[in-house]
């Protein structure tokens, strides 16, 4: 087949012949997946074809080889794997000769899918070849070099280290840093190099831990800092990010030099490059915060992970270069949500600095912002706002709270008056930090008082009608005022506002451009945060909110013939306003006698969110299911009344494998149906467990809801007991089979090990669930043949030593009811157990009040299951 058309009426903008192209590209690769390959590939070599349709043959072949999701990858490198080798030779063939085309495009394409077929050959120790042959690359001409140093790169993305010898690593580093080196005077084989190297540092472990080595790629990392062309210079300041956080203990003797290149960068050089310089520190205070929060600052002298306090030695230097930047902002990044610029990036990294070091930063930032708070230009005061801001976080109240109480006044007062509306938005902005950080019942010395509350308010409320971006930031101020009295019990300060509060942010959100600036949902989400916030002083208020939000909630369900714009907008607007409906509801159903002042409307919101259902967008159906959750708890019992109708939605819920937060949440109502109906959800177990079961065995379903399907396993059998015989036979295998797998996850990164433990506590929770609503029942002898295995999989973690403390709890619980649902059954098994006793003594003596009770609970019901 003739492709080269076809591939150029693919991108024709012409619909019914893009369309016809795509099809019969389609068919031709099902008919015959080689031949197809075979002509991209051969498109994408031949110098007779036009750049377009060689581009897309390259990009189509890329795309025949990787995918995002997990499972649809995995056939694709099975598919490529099972091909004849022939014709993968031919294939790799054409790749390799499309590096030295005159045409950029063409080599750069083929470079990506050399590196994705390496990605999928070298583990299985296939292409031995590959690395030899483009390494012989190097004394060719520039383009070829060029195009070589982007296979490279992109190869170093697509391999992890462990696959490659470290003999190869070494070859490939001297190559990318004699390719960065200031000897190479072409600038397109520089920047192929610097961005390479880039990608090749996490392959660099040995190599960093030789001084001569280290000291080399820094020397040529440093020079690229200073070469004339941009691109290369900000390439150069990403690799040293990069080294910042992959070799941070490393860093000590350069970084003097490293402060000298940056600061002249951030002062002197272009945007793109004094970006990437203020993010070397940016990233320097994460690797120092995160060490400094693992080990708590209580550093004996041989702890393995140092902190050289970069930031706190850099600090004298440091500080006045972000302050400088604070005063080059930009005049309409207020608007725009995604801006970026030097004033953020070093008003960011101030933050971080605060948060690094400290009390420390205050008294070099004070002086700046004195200076400049009352100027005339909107530069210098925004700049002075924005740098108080910054540091509210990492300093103490007591340093900090002073400082507040004196400037507080004069925040108000800009906040209203001031002329310019940057101002205003970095005000506002400001004072959420300061109710964020510096307010709650955790503060000794409280900001907000009775003098001035009321102040507090109006000014917050008034600042609600300014223009879209200032409004957004007041309503995120009153969100954390509100936040900070949300454990006041009794009476809060809040109280006497709450109508007018109510009222201004319902005003907020109908406003014609709440669509900007995010306005809208941060009116809401102030809004929620009110309401829970409230206290009981309050209840008939939230009470008349009700049948408000509703009426809302109905106009748009009622909206006729939307364009796809304004439906999307619709969404977002329902998903906004039953999150607020499952705040009210669980405010309101959280007492005896507001749960019976609700009730008078449930039916009526049921109603509404199955209408909702019938809608078509994912983040709606997240947020009804969460409404429904609530609404069940506050139902209790009465919800059975509309489980008939709710049903098949919640049964599109659990079936939703693409978006799977929703199937994650469904899951969740699954669990809050269960404690409310009780043994009233009976009926419709049948489905529910074999949509869970089924679930539970799809590859295609993200890993992250696999945990609560399990502790789900075990609401359904706290809520229907000895009822849950007949799918004991499903379950238990599944729980074994899961149990062994998350007893090994010994030396794994931290994002296993976290995964790990969330699948021990929903495993844990099932056993515990199942044990519990079989209790005292005359089918417990069913569960006595899992008990051997049960007490095997806590002996394996309890070995393991890497439980969290959440786990622990559910362990030595499930200890508990094992004993106590087995009774003398299990007496003698838990003594002939390896680890039962020394974990029980473990529990017992725990700091956590909620393990050391669950132990104690444990040991009573062990005891008395051992005496009989």
């Amino acid at each position: 087949m003739e492709v080269t058309q076809v591939l150029l009426n693919a991108q024709s903008v012409d619909s019914t012949v893009r369309k016809h192209a795509e099809e019969t590209l389609k068919q031709f690769q099902e008919q015959n997946l080689p031949g197809f390959l075979l002509s991209l590939s051969g498109e994408l070599a031949s110098e007779e074809k036009p750049v377009d349709s060689r581009k897309l043959a390259g990009l189509i072949l890329k795309n025949a080889l990787d995918a995002k999701e997990q499972h649809r990858k995995y056939e694709l490198v099975q598919r490529w794997l099972s091909l004849d080798v022939a014709v993968k030779t031919q294939i790799k063939t054409c790749l390799l000769q499309t590096l030295s085309s005159p045409a950029p495009d063409a080599r750069s394409t083929a470079s990506q899918v050399i590196a994705k077929v390496a990605g999928i050959e070298l583990p299985q120790k296939q292409w031995p070849e590959l690395i030899g042959s483009l390494l012989s690359n190097q004394q060719l001409p520039a383009h070829i070099k060029q195009a070589t140093l982007e296979t490279l790169g992109y190869l170093c993305e697509e391999v992890s280290p462990d696959v490659m010898e470290q003999d190869q690593v070494n070859k490939i580093l001297t190559a990318v840093i004699q390719g960065m080196n200031a000897e190479e005077k072409n600038n397109d084989v520089r920047l192929a190099a610097t961005r390479a190297l880039y990608n090749a540092l996490g392959f660099a472990q040995a190599n960093f831990t030789n001084d001569m080595e280290r000291d080399f790629i820094m020397r040529v990392v440093c020079q690229a800092t200073l070469s004339p062309e941009v691109k290369i210079r900000q390439a150069a300041f990403e690799c040293l990010v990069s080294i910042s956080s992959t070799y941070y203990e490393k860093l000590a003797p350069y970084i003097q030099d490293i402060f000298s290149i940056t600061a002249k960068a951030v002062r002197e050089d272009e945007e793109p490059v004094a970006l990437q310089a203020i993010e070397f520190w940016s990233s320097i205070c994460d690797e120092e915060i995160d060490i400094l929060e693992d080990y708590g600052g209580d550093f004996t002298a041989d702890s393995d992970v140092p902190c050289y306090n970069f930031i706190k030695q850099a600090l004298p230097a440091l500080v006045p270069m972000l302050l400088e930047t604070l005063l080059k902002q930009e005049e309409d990044q207020d608007q725009d949500e995604v801006a970026w610029n030097l004033a953020m990036a070093g008003g960011t990294c101030l933050g971080l600095v605060a948060r690094t070091v400290g009390d420390d930063i205050v008294p070099l930032v004070m002086p700046f912002i004195e200076e400049n708070i009352t100027k005339p230009d909107w530069r210098q005061r925004e700049a002075a706002t924005y740098a108080f801001g910054s540091i509210l976080e990492g300093p103490s109240p007591d340093k900090l709270t002073p400082i507040v109480n004196g400037a507080l006044n004069f925040m108000l007062t800009a906040l209203t008056k001031d002329a310019n509306s940057h101002v205003k938005d970095t005000t506002a902005w400001t004072l959420g930090r300061i109710f964020e950080f510096l307010h709650g019942s955790t503060v000794e010395m409280p900001i907000i008082t009775p003098a001035n509350c009321q102040q507090i308010i109006t000014v917050l409320l008034q600042s609600m009608k300014d223009v879209p971006n200032v409004a957004e930031k007041a309503c995120g101020a009153l969100y954390f005022l509100a936040q900070g009295y949300g454990d006041v019990a009794a009476s809060s300060p809040l109280t006497p506002f709450f109508q007018e509060m109510v009222q201004s942010l319902l005003t907020a959100t109908h406003r014609e451009d709440a669509g900007e600036s995010r306005l809208r949902t941060a009116a809401y989400e102030a809004l929620n945060e009110v309401v829970r916030c409230s206290t009981d002083e309050t209840v008939p208020m939230v009470l008349q909110l009700v049948p408000v939000i509703m009426m809302e909630l109905h106009q748009t369900l009622e909206a006729q013939k939307l364009s796809s714009d304004e439906r999307e907008k619709q969404s977002e607007l329902q998903g906004l306003l039953c999150g607020c409906l499952q705040v009210i509801i669980q405010k309101l159903g959280s007492s005896e006698q507001t749960k019976y002042a609700f009730s008078q409307y449930a039916d009526q919101i049921m109603s509404l969110f199955l209408r909702v259902f019938a809608c078509r967008s994912a983040t709606v159906h997240e947020e009804a299911m969460l409404s429904i959750g609530a609404l069940a708890y506050a139902t209790g019992p009465d919800f059975a009344k509309y489980m008939p109708e709710f049903y098949k939605y919640l049964e599109m819920g659990l079936q939703n494998f693409e978006e799977y937060q929703v199937c994650a949440v469904t899951v969740g109502v699954v669990g809050d149906l269960c404690r409310a109906l009780e043994d009233k959800i009976l009926p419709y177990c049948d489905g529910i467990m074999t949509q869970l079961l089924k679930d539970l065995s799809s590859n295609q379903l993200h890993r992250s809801v696999k945990p609560p399907i399990f502790s789900c396993f075990g609401d359904i059998a706290l809520a229907i007991g000895e009822n849950f015989e007949k799918y004991l036979m499903y379950a238990m295998p599944m729980l074994q089979s899961a149990a062994e797998l998350s007893a090994r996850a010994t030396g794994a990164d931290d994002e296993i090990l976290d995964y790990t433990n969330l699948l021990r506590n929903g495993i844990l929770e099932a056993y515990s669930g199942i044990f519990q609503g079989f209790k005292n029942s005359p089918k417990t002898q069913l569960l006595i043949p899992y008990a051997p295995h049960i007490l095997q999989f806590l002996d394996s973690i309890y070995m393991e030593k890497d439980m969290d403390d959440v786990v622990m709890k559910t362990a030595i619980g499930v200890l508990g009811d094992l004993a106590d649902t087995l009774g003398s059954n299990a007496g003698s098994l838990i003594q002939q157990s390896v680890s039962s006793k020394d974990f029980l003594i473990e529990c017992l003596s725990s700091d956590d009040h909620l393990i050391k009770e669950s132990a104690e609970w444990a040991q009573m019901a062990i005891s008395r299951a051992i005496s009989v």
